[in-house]
C-alpha cells in the first residue's frame, strides 16, 4: 500500500508541480462553490427556467469555442507561466465584481449572463495554457501521473465545493459563496510567482520570427493527419456536447423533478464527483500512453451509466448511479487526454491541447441550450438519457471503425472473470 501511494502521488515530489496543484485545489474549491451558487441564482432570478440555465452555460463556454485555438497559439509562442498569471488575475477581478453585485442585492439576470461570458474569456485563455504547462512542471516521464493528479485535484474540489455550497446557500444565501470564490482565486496567483523558473522542464523560447510561425492552421492540419489523435477528439466532442452537461441537468433534476433544495443538488453533484475522483485516481499509476481500446471502452461505460441515470425514477437510485457515471466520465476523459498529450510533438502541444479544450469544453455552447430546452420540454431525466444514448451510439460507431481499420476482433470471455478483450487477426 505504501508503494502504491508513493507511486500515486509521485508528481507531488516536484516543488513546482506541488505549488501548481495546491493553488489549483484552493481556487477550484471556490469555483465549484460559485458554480452551484450561480446556477441557484439563475433559477431564482428566472423563475426556475432550465432554458435560462442553458443560456448561462452557453455564454460561459462560447468564448472557449471562439478563442481557445488562438490561446493555444499563444501557449506555443510565449511564456506559459506569465500567461497563467494574467488569466488568473482577470478571473480574480471578475469574481470580486460579481460578489459585490450579489452581496449588495443588485444582481440581475443579465449581470449573471455577462459574468458567465467574461468568465468564459478567462477560461478560454487559461485552460489550454494550463493543460500544456503541466509537461513543463514535471517532464514527460511523470506526465501521465501529473495529468491524473490534476483530475484528482479537480474532482476533490468538485466533491467538497458543492457540499459546502449547498450548506452555505441554505444558511447564508448565495452572496458569501461568490465572495469565497473571489478570495480563493488569489492562491494560484501567489503560487505561480513562487515557482522556480530554473526548475521548469522547457527549452528556451525560440526567436520571435520562429514563434510567429506557430499558426493555428498548422495545428489543425497536424491533428487531421493523425487518426490516433483525431478519434478521441471526435468522440469527446460528441460526448462533451450531449452528455457532459450535468451542471445544467442535475440542477434541473433536483429542483423540477424531485422538488428538492440546494443541499440535494449539492448531493447529486457530490455523488458524481466521488465517482470522478475514483476515476482520476485509477489512472495515477499509468506510465505509458493509454490504448485506443481503453479510451473507447471507458466511453461506452460512461454513456451506458449516463443512460441509466436519466431513466432512474427514484432519488436514491439517481444518487447511486451518479457514482459509477462519474468514475467512467473522468476515466474516459483522462485516458483520452493522456492519449493525446503523450502522442503529440512538443512544438505542437499548445495548439493541440487548445483543440482538445475546444472539443472538451467548447461544444457546450452548442449542446447546452438544446439540452436545456429538452429538459424544460420533456423533463430533466429525458435530457440526460437522450444525451447519453447519443454518446453511446457514437462510442460504438468509433469502436466499429477502429476494429475495421486495425483488423482486430472484439471477443468476450466468461472465465476466470467476464470481460471483453481485443485480438489482432492474423494476416
Amino acid at each position: 500500500m505504501q508503494a502504491r501511494l508513493s507511486t500515486m502521488f509521485q508528481s507531488l515530489t516536484v516543488r513546482n508541480y506541488r505549488l501548481f496543484a495546491t493553488g489549483q485545489l484552493i481556487k477550484l474549491l471556490g469555483v465549484w462553490m460559485m458554480y452551484i451558487a450561480q446556477d441557484w441564482l439563475v433559477l431564482d432570478l428566472s423563475g426556475n427556467s432550465a432554458t435560462a440555465l442553458g443560456v448561462v452555460t452557453a455564454l460561459q463556454f462560447t468564448p472557449v469555442l471562439l478563442l481557445t485555438l488562438l490561446s493555444g497559439r499563444l501557449a506555443d509562442r510565449y511564456d506559459k507561466r506569465v500567461l497563467l498569471f494574467v488569466a488568473n488575475t482577470f478571473w480574480t477581478v471578475l469574481a470580486l465584481g460579481m460578489s459585490v453585485l450579489v452581496l449588495t442585492g443588485l444582481a440581475q439576470l443579465w449581470h449573471v449572463f455577462a459574468f458567465a461570458l467574461l468568465l468564459g474569456v478567462a477560461n478560454a485563455v487559461e485552460t489550454p495554457v494550463r493543460q500544456s504547462f503541466v509537461s513543463e512542471l514535471v517532464g514527460v516521464s511523470l506526465l501521465p501521473n501529473a495529468l491524473s493528479l490534476n483530475a484528482a485535484v479537480f474532482n476533490s474540489a468538485r466533491i467538497i465545493g458543492p457540499a459546502i455550497a449547498g450548506v452555505a446557500i441554505a444558511l447564508f444565501d448565495v452572496g458569501p459563496v461568490f465572495l469565497i470564490t473571489a478570495v480563493s482565486s488569489i492562491a494560484p496567483l501567489v503560487n505561480v510567482v513562487r515557482m522556480r523558473t530554473s526548475e521548469l522542464y522547457r527549452d528556451a523560447l525560440p526567436p520571435r520570427d520562429e514563434r510567429a510561425e506557430a499558426r493555428v492552421i498548422d495545428g489543425l492540419r497536424y491533428v487531421w493527419h493523425r487518426s490516433d489523435l483525431l478519434l478521441p477528439m471526435v468522440v469527446m466532442s460528441v460526448i462533451g456536447m450531449s452528455l457532459f452537461n450535468f451542471q445544467l441537468t442535475l440542477a434541473a433534476l433536483a429542483k423540477t423533478v424531485f422538488h428538492t433544495g440546494a443541499a440535494s443538488f449539492g448531493l447529486f453533484t457530490t455523488a458524481l464527483a466521488v465517482g470522478a475522483l475514483g476515476g482520476a485516481l485509477a489512472g495515477t499509476g499509468r506510465r505509458s500512453r493509454p490504448s485506443v481500446w481503453l479510451v473507447l471502452g471507458a466511453a461506452i461505460a460512461c454513456a451506458s451509466f449516463g443512460t441509466l441515470v436519466g431513466l432512474a425514477q427514484a432519488y436514491w437510485l439517481v444518487t447511486a448511479l451518479l457514482v459509477p457515471t462519474g468514475f467512467f466520465m473522468v476515466f474516459f476523459a483522462q485516458a483520452a487526454n493522456q492519449r493525446v498529450q503523450l502522442g503529440v510533438d512538443a512544438a505542437f502541444r499548445g495548439r493541440v491541447m487548445a483543440l482538445w479544450v475546444l472539443v472538451f469544453l467548447g461544444t457546450n455552447p452548442v449542446g447546452a441550450p438544446v439540452i436545456g430546452w429538452v429538459a424544460e420540454t420533456f423533463g430533466a431525466g429525458a435530457a440526460i438519457w437522450i444525451g447519453a444514448l447519443i454518446s453511446l451510439v457514437t462510442a460504438l460507431l468509433a469502436l466499429a471503425w477502429q476494429l475495421r481499420r486495425s483488423g482486430a476482433r472484439l471477443r468476450f470471455r466468461v472465465l476466470p472473470m467476464p470481460r471483453f478483450y481485443v485480438t489482432q487477426t492474423e494476416s
